[in-house]
């Protein structure tokens, strides 16, 4: 039972809800736009205004809510309607109401036109399971009719609508962590111990429920075991390719629901029909050995320039370079020992003399205590931000205005391997990759072979 009273808070009207300890009447209750938690009443608020009432009434068709506002027309239409509706009975046929700024439509819960609802700007699902809401702009009301036809059983107009057309199609969805249900929440935690167990790396781990946690939230109402392959597609139209997010974070996506859904859900949905996007074939970035030479000379702090050093010197990725620590490195054999890099593999790369000696400088002068490279705290290791921030400082003073990150210099490594002569299967090993396909794509941007390319404009 919920208790409801009316109060002030931050000098705005609020409905103060009180109730014990239920996981189910939160989960609604937190649905409602505009909710906070008030520390200072230890209970929740919602605005003490119409809309608030409204939905107050739908998710909970017994509360007793103050008598601060009167009674509108319109409250008293939704709770008519609501005892009126019963979605069981309504298989085929929908219901439109048309009240001053939203428009509800009351419709079965898996019916097959929810992607068209999902499609106009700012929908959002209220009530128990059966009901809509729309904002009521200028076009809204002549599209839902264009749409259903002669599916609506009934249309209930109030007021006329807003005049202000809004288009479909173009909301770019913003969703948060905060909006996460304790359902979600739990899916989520037992997904994280599960990749633990499998010792996935910590970085696969969050960024793969992060992506999960964000979908869940994208497909409510419906819980885990209620989405469909289409509800995929669904958050690849409607949440990743307007906010303009990568391929890579669509394929990320797909990975993690795959698992999640396989290991962690286990329900009868076949993960294998999530569909992959068309593989991209872009060519690494490469910088010539000059502009190479002018980033790492322009560096005074040794720290600086021994860091970005090695990771041209032996084509290292960023983890693996702030992952290293002083007993990796075989001085006398003149080898670089990289442990548990990405695949969970290990791999020797050589290193030169002069790499050694700058080594063995940086050494004398910052005596590294655990990690190779240590940050301003000693035993801590360097942060990926700052070595980021190294780089594109040495960029600016050397003058150079491409967009160059770490990895740059890791596809500078191995592209000048291979001009000088450097057999493709030594270059396989020297970077860590699993297939020799990843690492043929550095012959599309070897200069080597097509400088001797003659154009036939030059036999002109």
């Amino acid at each position: 039972m919920i208790k409801t009273s009316a109060i002030t808070h931050r000098n705005r009207a609020q409905i103060k809800l009180e109730f014990g300890f239920d996981d189910a009447i939160k989960a609604k209750v937190r649905t409602i736009s505009g909710i906070i938690w008030s520390q200072t009443n230890k209970a929740w608020l919602v605005p003490n205004n119409v809309e608030s009432r409204r939905i107050l009434l739908l998710l909970f068709p017994d509360i007793l809510l103050p008598e601060t506002i009167s009674e509108t027309k319109e409250m008293e239409t939704v709770r008519d309607f609501k005892t009126s509706f019963n979605p069981e009975n309504e298989k085929k046929k929908i219901v439109v109401e048309v009240l001053t700024k939203k428009i509800l439509i009351k419709m079965p819960k898996n019916d097959l036109d929810i992607d068209f609802i999902r499609s106009i700007k700012y929908y959002r699902w209220i009530a128990n399971g059966f009901c809509w809401e729309v904002p009521n702009y200028l076009n809204t009301l002549e599209l839902i009719k264009n749409h259903f036809k002669n599916r609506i059983d009934e249309l209930i107009i109030h007021e006329p609508p807003i005049s202000k057309p809004i288009p479909l199609y173009e909301k770019r969805i913003v969703l948060s962590q905060k909006m996460a249900t304790d359902e979600i929440k739990t899916h989520i935690y037992n997904f994280k111990k599960w990749m633990e167990h499998k010792r996935y790396s910590e970085s696969t781990i969050n960024t793969y429920s992060e992506i999960v946690q964000l979908f869940l939230i994208f497909c409510l109402p419906k819980s885990a075991t209620e989405i469909e392959a289409d509800d995929m597609v669904q958050f690849v139209n409607q949440y990743i390719i307007p906010n303009k997010l990568s391929y890579s974070y669509q394929n990320q996506a797909i990975n993690g629901a795959k698992l999640f859904f396989r290991e962690i859900v286990k329900s009868r949905l076949n993960v294998e029909t999530f569909e992959r996007p068309r593989r991209e074939h872009k060519l690494p970035n490469v910088l010539s050995k000059e502009e190479i030479k002018a980033i790492l000379t322009c560096l005074v702090n040794i720290k600086h320039r021994t860091m970005l050093s090695l990771i041209y010197a032996c084509g290292l990725r960023r983890s693996e370079l702030l992952n290293l620590h002083p007993l990796n490195i075989d001085s006398k054999r003149n080898l670089l020992l990289i442990l548990n890099s990405k695949g969970k593999r290990d791999r020797v790369v050589p290193i030169s003399d002069n790499i050694v000696e700058m080594l063995r400088n940086y050494y004398k002068l910052y005596k590294p205590k655990e990690w190779l490279f240590e940050g301003q705290v000693v035993g801590d290791r360097y942060s990926e931000e700052s070595l980021a921030k190294v780089l594109k400082n040495a960029c600016k003073i050397a003058g150079i205005k491409k967009p160059v990150t770490l990895h740059w210099l890791r596809h500078s490594y191995a592209t000048h391997l291979l001009e000088s002569g450097t057999d493709l299967r030594f270059i396989q090993e020297l970077l860590g990759h699993k297939s020799s396909k990843t690492t043929e794509i550095y012959t599309h941007v070897s200069t080597k072979s097509l400088q001797k390319i003659k154009s036939p404009f030059d036999e002109l």
